[in-house]
């Protein structure tokens, strides 16, 4: 989460040097060969089966083209502080996709915790730009960004018992990265042409991103959803925005407004609340008591 918070600041600094889907493109490519470098190491590398490429195919359309795209367009129209605030909503969105696709159960705590989000959002983007008729068409890129990814977990988890969520990151990331840049041919023609321009700073930033935060933070997460499941690892994106907020202010200079703060309060609430976090928890706390009282009553017997 420390990876993909900052990341937020990194992309932003990236997509306003470059022509932002061309450089997006390279990037995720980047992290791709990372990706099988490193699990060249591991022998983890395979051909998957056909019906493995089908989850991949879909998956790397919502996980790395549609979140990417939106999500450099996005962070070129509005702050990196909105941007990784409502990249916070993912564990919410999460619990929706994973409602209407799988059907979990969505209890009353969860219902709350969604509204709670999505109040979080509204302070966001509504309050903090001034009304419904500021609303920056960026904000919109990232919430689109954010939802396309959460919709990919579902499929990462349906096939992790087969493919290992790491190797099925590598496959998404290369087989993404081509789609990315085919679209880029079409909509930044010129793309290529500024590359050569970029200073060393923006290339170590351009890389730090690639593989810190897209090749291994991808293959982290990845792996935690086929370890733990979708629900339980989106808890950890409770981090996201507080890391994108710290670098918003150290490393961009942007101020954090009264409305960001309530917002991220209310999704911080919603997505602990929506996300089965707190059922989990209360839960968990319920079992360990019940199993205290109950060897209490084995030792006195």
């Amino acid at each position: 989460m420390a990876a993909w918070g900052l990341n937020v600041i990194a992309t932003k600094i990236v997509v306003t040097h470059f022509m932002p889907i061309t450089i997006t493109a390279l990037r995720v490519f980047t992290a791709g060969i990372c990706v099988f470098i490193i699990l060249g190491f591991l022998k983890k590398v395979r051909l998957p089966t056909r019906n493995e490429f089908r989850y991949i195919f879909f998956a790397c359309l919502f996980n790395v083209v549609g979140h990417h795209f939106f999500l450099s367009l996005g962070l070129l129209k509005t702050s990196a502080s909105n941007g990784g605030l409502i990249l916070g909503l993912g564990p919410l969105l999460t619990t929706i996709v994973a409602f209407i696709l799988i059907g979990t159960k969505v209890t009353l705590i969860r219902l709350l915790g969604i509204i709670m989000g999505l109040t979080g959002v509204t302070f966001i983007v509504v309050v903090g730009n001034g009304g419904v008729n500021a609303i920056s068409i960026g904000d919109l890129y990232v919430f689109l960004a954010i939802f396309a990814q959460a919709f990919s977990f579902i499929l990462i988890k349906k096939i992790s018992h087969t493919l290992d969520p790491r190797l099925m990151t590598g496959y998404m990331l290369v087989i993404g990265s081509i789609i990315l840049f085919i679209i880029s041919l079409f909509k930044e023609p010129s793309g290529l042409k500024g590359i050569a321009h970029g200073s060393v700073g923006v290339w170590m930033i351009f890389l730090a991103s690639a593989i810190i935060a897209t090749a291994l933070g991808h293959m982290i997460y990845n792996s935690a959803i086929g370890k733990i499941g979708v629900a339980e690892s989106a808890i950890f994106i409770n981090l996201n925005p507080l890391f994108s907020l710290i670098g918003a202010v150290v490393f961009l200079d942007e101020r954090i407004t009264a409305s960001q703060i309530i917002g991220f309060i209310f999704i911080l609430l919603g997505v602990l609340f929506g996300s089965g976090a707190l059922e989990e928890f209360l839960s968990k706390s319920k079992q360990k008591k019940k199993l205290i009282f109950l060897n209490k009553v084995k030792d006195f017997n």
